[in-house]
């Protein structure tokens, strides 16, 4: 579910991913994280919506973490996730690849840095699922739903590159906000569901990785939530 923190701190102790796990769980999770961490082997921001998976021992989660590390370069990990973008990427597949740190201007975000001893590799395969909406008088789509895969996980990774090739997610507060006169060419319809999405457009739509225990493959995927259906549908339309 959107909106909702993976695990406790300042300003939310309740309605967590944690306190949940907790109150389904109680002890039978993974410790390796600590008291304020059980079972948590990775991390969505707070507004992505879609998949994670949690480890109900140490085992369990010493197995997956060493896969999550890795990002799938040297083993079956897969990550998917959609995300519906601004106008559209140069290309209609591609790999952006480059180092990514603490914003020197806004300590809040993430950002593209060319100091290598900065900034943290950080690479996202793209493609173009779908181009959504009349094009404008240069060829370019209103809007485009796109499939990210990583072979790195850095904090905000999808949202800062989709940023710094010109096509930042809808409703992100932190990385979109200089599309405001592209969104006033919305119909009614669109810019109702986009100011009804509180968030930025981005799912995590399929997680694949080897058991930790048996070695069986294991993939689970889920449709794209109701907010960001309804804001596919209304750009389309």
């Amino acid at each position: 579910s959107a909106n909702m923190v993976v695990h406790t701190a300042p300003g939310h102790w309740s309605g967590t991913l944690v306190n949940a796990l907790l109150h389904h769980c109680g002890t039978s999770l993974s410790g390796i994280n600590g008291v304020k961490r059980p079972g948590i082997v990775h991390r969505l921001d707070r507004e992505t919506s879609g998949l994670m998976v949690i480890a109900k021992n140490d085992a369990a989660h010493k197995g997956l973490a060493e896969q999550f590390a890795d990002h799938g370069r040297t083993n079956n990990l897969e990550r998917a996730y959609q995300a519906i973008i601004w106008s559209n990427p140069p290309k209609s597949s591609s790999i952006v690849d480059t180092q990514i740190g603490r914003s020197p201007n806004n300590r809040i975000k993430m950002a593209v840095l060319k100091n290598k001893q900065t900034g943290r590799r950080a690479i996202t395969h793209y493609r173009i699922v779908k181009e959504l909406g009349a094009q404008d008088k240069y060829g370019s789509p209103i809007a485009s739903l796109i499939e990210c895969r990583l072979e790195t996980g850095r904090t905000h990774q999808i949202r800062v590159h989709m940023a710094h090739i010109g096509c930042p997610l809808l409703g992100d507060p932190l990385y979109g906000t200089a599309f405001q006169t592209r969104a006033k060419k919305l119909s009614q319809e669109a810019n109702d569901a986009l100011n009804t999405l509180h968030r930025q457009a981005l799912h995590a739509k399929m997680l694949g990785f080897d058991h930790p225990i048996t070695g069986e493959h294991m993939k689970f995927e889920n449709d794209l939530p109701l907010d960001m259906q309804n804001l596919l549908t209304a750009i389309s339309g």
